[in-house]
């Protein structure tokens, strides 16, 4: 009685595991099915996950010593298992087992709660980062001169490239500068009169000033915003006259310091003939001079398959660069080299090439990984290294199994091992669950239980 007073559910076990009284502290164990548990064995009112546990209490249980906590799951009625935290005494030797439990569906309602604000969080995170990406390029990509100012220091925080271009400067010496030090000294006073207008009213007049450096005129359009705890203005420049551009001229051939890049260099056609090659091309061939190179496809040395040239010359037409493209060089005596291609092209000039920079990568030893038959990638990069090398329909599969591997590994790893938990999380049956964790390798599952392999 006094176990019963003290304990969410308490039951006595005989010397087989079978329980012989039950007694619920709490009203709410009502329609759980307990009352069904008495003369059954305590193993098989336990989900097929819990055995082992069970197993261990009743092994452990030793007179003058009370073992060490284990959470276990009940199938209920209700469909929702019930998870119980069990501890097992022994008064005496060769007498009954004394099993003490505590309720743990708050807890495991915590916990789904947690689970799912953090899935909930991860999306507000994605969609933030996602807008802040959109933010980026948009600012980077504007051809309108745009500066953003702290308001109240009116330092320059961001700079695009259309207004480096502008101003003549580069963004390390725009960052932090007074904006009034990049227009004329003269109109100092005008510039203050916009700022002023923007903290007291938020607006202000469009006006024409002129840039520091005789650069022209520009008008001066200014936009009020807050975020993230600061007031900053935007400002946008529109230049009433064209600046022309600077030109720049190479000293000591442009040429000359393409041959002895140590990286490999290449420009082909359309066609995807060589039409000129630096020396670390054609160390990577096994080439003596560029005639010898000079005229023929790129492909000859290109790929360990036709499909990777094919599939190097298919991203280049379509998105018009390549980059981190993984792949080997083949020599004319036999000599294979792991590379990785950066790649341009240039269909809108007088004759369409394409350019290479071909970089030797260092030799990595290939992972390992358990299991027979063939490797499963592990991540992104290694996935699209396989594109052009191996089927679509392949390496659908491979990615399917390679993010249910890692999404049972998560809800294992957010429920502390709760096969039950996990299996709800997913949206799987318990069976389903267990049959994947098989498949895949997860956790530690009794492949001899005869409820696990039904």
């Amino acid at each position: 009685m006094l176990i019963a007073a003290t304990a969410d559910l308490s039951l006595v076990v005989d010397d087989r595991g079978i329980i012989r009284d039950t007694a619920a502290g709490r009203a709410d164990f009502e329609g759980q099915g307990i009352e069904s548990w008495l003369g059954r064995p305590w193993i098989d009112t336990v989900t097929v996950e819990s055995r082992p546990k069970i197993d261990a209490l009743l092994r452990d249980s030793a007179p003058g010593t009370m073992t060490r906590w284990r959470q276990v799951n009940h199938p209920s009625p209700t469909g929702t298992d019930l998870p119980i935290r069990y501890a097992t005494l022994r008064p005496r030797k060769d007498g009954p087992i004394i099993v003490i439990g505590q309720d743990l569906r708050a807890i495991a309602a915590l916990q789904r709660r947690l689970a799912e604000t953090q899935q909930a969080l991860e999306r507000d995170y994605d969609r933030l980062r996602t807008a802040e990406t959109r933010y980026k390029l948009l600012f980077q990509l504007s051809g309108e001169p745009v500066l953003v100012v702290d308001a109240g220091t009116r330092r320059v925080t961001e700079v695009n490239p259309a207004a480096m271009r502008l101003l003549g400067r580069s963004q390390k010496r725009l960052i932090g500068q007074d904006a009034a030090d990049l227009f004329d000294a003269a109109s100092l006073r005008e510039l203050e009169t916009l700022f002023a207008g923007l903290r007291v009213t938020g607006q202000a007049t469009d006006l024409v000033m002129p840039l520091a450096g005789g650069r022209g005129d520009v008008r001066v359009s200014a936009s009020l915003f807050r975020g993230e705890g600061t007031t900053s203005v935007l400002v946008r420049l529109a230049s009433l006259a064209p600046v022309t551009p600077e030109r720049v001229e190479f000293s000591g051939g442009a040429l000359d310091v393409i041959q002895r890049m140590p990286e490999g260099f290449v420009v082909t056609d359309a066609a995807r003939r060589i039409l000129t090659a630096n020396t670390a091309f054609l160390d990577l061939t096994q080439h003596a001079t560029e005639e010898q190179v000079r005229g023929r496809t790129l492909d000859s040395w290109l790929g360990r398959e036709e499909t990777e040239a094919l599939a190097l010359f298919a991203m280049l037409r379509d998105h018009g660069s390549v980059r981190h493209f993984p792949t080997v060089m083949r020599g004319q005596y036999g000599s294979m080299e792991e590379v990785e291609i950066a790649a341009v092209a240039t269909s809108h000039a007088e004759q369409p090439c394409f350019g290479f920079t071909v970089r030797a990568t260092p030799r990595r030893a290939a992972p390992v990984h358990a299991g027979g038959g063939h490797d499963l990638p592990r991540s992104v990069e290694q996935m699209t290294e396989l594109v052009g090398r191996v089927s679509m329909k392949a390496l659908v599969r491979e990615t399917t199994d390679l993010i249910e591997k890692l999404c049972i590994e998560a809800a294992l790893r957010i429920t502390r091992d709760n096969r039950a938990s996990a299996a709800e999380m997913l949206g799987l049956s318990r069976q389903g669950l267990y049959a994947k964790m098989r498949r895949y390798g997860v956790g530690d599952l009794d492949t001899n239980d005869p409820e696990l392999t039904s």
